[in-house]
């Protein structure tokens, strides 16, 4: 069962004085343009389920499930065990040419969750990158056009194909020399201008990329219909839709997959972060005939990577969907999502700076008026023993993504802590 969730326990300044001296070797060891350290960071020290432990001993309420990524709770113990045991047998294989026994086990139960329930084919990856990366290459061959079609507020990951598709200019434009420019982008939930901006640019659109839900465009909910009305114009315009699900896959959103809000089977599909609660692995699954569009392997793969099908991630990400199924956390993720969206609602018709709450399942988002509101806002809940993060473009929403197993009342009071310190 999921483990309790315990208050909050400050007993230093925040960051504490061990957190601010690691802060200084950090800045001594690591490129810069990695670690924010202005203002100090906390260093987390251990996680368990829905708590945060830095390494001055404070205790923290977490909101953020590390990015998404702790779907059942940090450190669940049939994940930790089922990592446990399988490093124990077998801790790296050779993925594409001697495959480890769970990687088929992952991919045929990742096949079996395909929505549609059609036959499906899967390429694992690493990151989220990767599994966006196997996407537009897989697009690709399947419809003979390089061109994408992606969505303003989109971040797809940051690898240079992947990066060709994230919207926000501030990470394009240190490498925009080398980015192939094979991406038109439209505006988020209009289809209208999504047909214009496919007609208009000067190559050929073999693709449609798009989140389901924008996860650090700022938790955007495109408007109801959108998602299959864009499915219906690819198929009718000989387009694959790419349903970009790394962060809204695997229950965040109360289904497995956003894309079953509306019944949307996509041509393909990428996945990650909360696939195996906590360790690095992901995904690209598509149609059989999507997917078959890869030449056969004749022993050197066209597509792989030295970490492909890691036993220890795949027997991770085994016991993190046994996990989601036994307690119940899509349906609970959807319950408890919609309770946190109507207490937030009637809470934040008091505070004069909230623009709108919005959300699904547990991905919900709080836009205030942009100047530094949702910063400040996270800086004092830290403060408080409550972890959350601003998204969108001018990290003008707090963003709330807790672990799929934490319960209604300790959500609720952590929430809270957040609506006071945007008042």
């Amino acid at each position: 069962m999921s483990q309790p969730t315990l208050e909050p326990e400050i007993t230093t300044d925040i960051p504490g004085p061990v957190s601010l001296e690691m802060g200084e070797r950090l800045a001594r060891a690591e490129a810069r343009g990695v670690t924010c350290l202005d203002p100090p960071p906390i260093f987390w020290r251990r996680a368990q389920g829905c708590n945060v432990w830095d390494v001055d001993g404070n205790r923290f309420v977490d909101l953020t499930a590390a990015f998404g990524v702790a779907n059942v709770g940090h450190a669940h113990p049939e994940v930790v065990d089922a990592i446990s045991r399988q490093a124990g047998e077998l801790l790296h294989g050779m993925g594409d040419v001697y495959p480890p026994d769970v990687k088929l086990e992952l991919i045929e139960a990742i096949a079996r969750r395909y929505p549609g329930g059609g036959e499906a084919r899967v390429i694992l990856g690493t990151s989220g990158s990767d599994a966006v990366e196997s996407a537009i290459k897989t697009a690709q061959l399947a419809s003979g056009r390089p061109g994408i079609l992606a969505f303003e507020g989109a971040y797809h990951g940051l690898a240079f194909g992947a990066l060709d598709t994230t919207f926000r200019e501030d990470f394009r434009s240190p490498f925009a020399a080398r980015l192939p420019n094979q991406t038109v982008f439209a505006p988020y939930g209009d289809l209208e201008a999504a047909k214009q901006a496919a007609a208009s640019c000067d190559f050929e659109i073999g693709a449609v990329l798009v989140e389901p839900v924008q996860g650090r465009g700022g938790e955007r909910v495109p408007p109801r219909g959108f998602l299959s009305a864009l499915a219906d114009w690819c198929r009718e315009s000989g387009r694959l839709l790419v349903a970009d699900e790394i962060y809204t896959g695997f229950g965040r959103t109360g289904c497995w997959f956003a894309c079953e809000h509306e019944d949307v089977v996509p041509d393909l599909l990428c996945m990650g972060k909360g696939m195996a609660s906590g360790m690095p692995i992901s995904a690209c699954a598509g149609r059989r005939e999507v997917m078959d569009a890869w030449p056969t392997s004749t022993g050197e793969a066209l597509h792989t990577q030295t970490f492909l099908g890691h036993p220890a991630g795949c027997a991770a990400a085994l016991a993190s969907m046994q996990v989601m199924e036994r307690e119940g956390l899509v349906a609970r993720a959807a319950e408890t999502g919609a309770a946190l969206l109507a207490h937030l609602e009637t809470r934040c018709k008091e505070v004069a700076s909230v623009r709108e709450v919005r959300g699904k399942g547990l991905m919900i988002g709080i836009e205030v008026d942009h100047d530094g509101g949702a910063v400040r806002a996270c800086e004092a809940a830290l403060r408080r023993g409550v972890i959350a993060l601003p998204s969108g473009p001018r990290a003008e929403v707090v963003s709330l993504t807790p672990p799929l197993s934490i319960d209604e009342h300790a959500l609720r009071r952590a929430a809270d802590v957040i609506v006071e310190c945007l008042a």
